[in-house]
């Protein structure tokens, strides 16, 4: 009755969603594609409340531990999902989303080559052309830089990406997954794009960040963007991140300049060459709100070394 997809549609939170794809590849038997339907919603029963297609279980069925998600009625699927998502609610903040709508699905993620098969947490093939891939926010730039190196030149598309979500009033993660798919008629695949959201609600009103230039980029553009970010987080501490981004948000231009020089003087040579060769300062506003979004995407690296790999 439901397939992968229609499962993946249905979660709530970022947790269900990697709990979906671990028993899609996993336990299958968890999500049968044909089982018996539940009975139609009355008075006196109703089927499982969170997929509204299978009999809920009864909690006296199941063993003590199971019995409170049971008490809501859920079908073994729907429990299976909940009961493990509280296990991966961890791993799910530290994830980005990706969903793929290209020409055509990349080789190793086909047979768990490469990136796939050391760092993709959750993944999906939907048909040839559209996929969905969970990997931690850190290896986004790892990602994008194996994708060019193998596909580059062959490859046309859209590849949306966004933070996952514990769910709400605003919106389930199965809905921002929809929300996204739904943008994809809007690009021809002449090219491979990338669209970034730094909050998952964004997916639901992109129009705003589109005018503002931190949506849409060509796929070699955000490599670059991650590229810098990667470099101005390492050689800028937090604290020096952080007065920096006040200190370009002053709109007293004199004021400004007068913070500049003493800001300057904290700086180590590293961090004062990288902002003169940037000219950061004449940035529009929008450029360095994108870059300090990308921050939470990139490693540190320490005298060539990387750290806090998912900090």
């Amino acid at each position: 009755m439901l397939n992968t997809f229609d499962w993946l549609r249905r979660c709530h939170s970022g947790a269900e969603l990697l709990a979906t794809l671990e028993y899609s590849q996993v336990d299958t038997y968890l999500l049968p594609p044909e089982e018996e339907i539940g009975p139609p919603l009355s008075a006196f029963e109703r089927p499982c409340p969170r997929c509204w297609i299978y009999p809920g279980l009864k909690p006296e069925a199941l063993s003590p531990k199971f019995r409170d998600n049971a008490k809501h009625g859920y079908c073994r699927s729907c429990l299976a999902i909940t009961n493990r998502s509280k296990a991966l609610g961890n791993v799910s903040r530290v994830c980005v989303v990706i969903w793929g709508c290209v020409s055509h699905v990349p080789d190793q993620l086909l047979t768990r080559d490469g990136f796939y098969a050391d760092k993709a947490i959750g993944s999906y093939i939907h048909d040839e052309h559209r996929f969905l891939l969970l990997i931690p926010r850190r290896e986004l730039k790892t990602w994008i830089q194996e994708l060019l190196i193998y596909h580059g030149s062959d490859m046309r598309g859209l590849f949306h990406i966004f933070p996952t979500t514990g769910g709400g009033q605003r919106g389930s993660m199965g809905e921002i997954l929809c929300g996204a798919i739904y943008h994809e008629s809007r690009f021809p695949m002449d090219m491979l794009r990338v669209r970034f959201f730094s909050n998952p609600f964004q997916v639901f009103s992109p129009g705003d960040r589109d005018e503002k230039g931190l949506l849409t980029f060509e796929a070699a553009e955000f490599l670059r963007l991650l590229e810098m970010t990667e470099i101005f987080r390492s050689f800028l501490r937090p604290e020096e991140q952080k007065a920096l981004h006040e200190l370009v948000r002053l709109k007293n231009r004199k004021e400004e300049q007068f913070y500049w020089g003493r800001f300057m003087g904290y700086l180590s040579q590293q961090a004062k060459d990288m902002l003169n060769a940037w000219k950061i300062r004449q940035w529009p506003k929008n450029r360095i709100r994108l870059l300090y979004e990308l921050t939470d995407y990139v490693h540190y690296h320490q005298n060539g070394v990387k750290k806090c790999q998912y900090a």
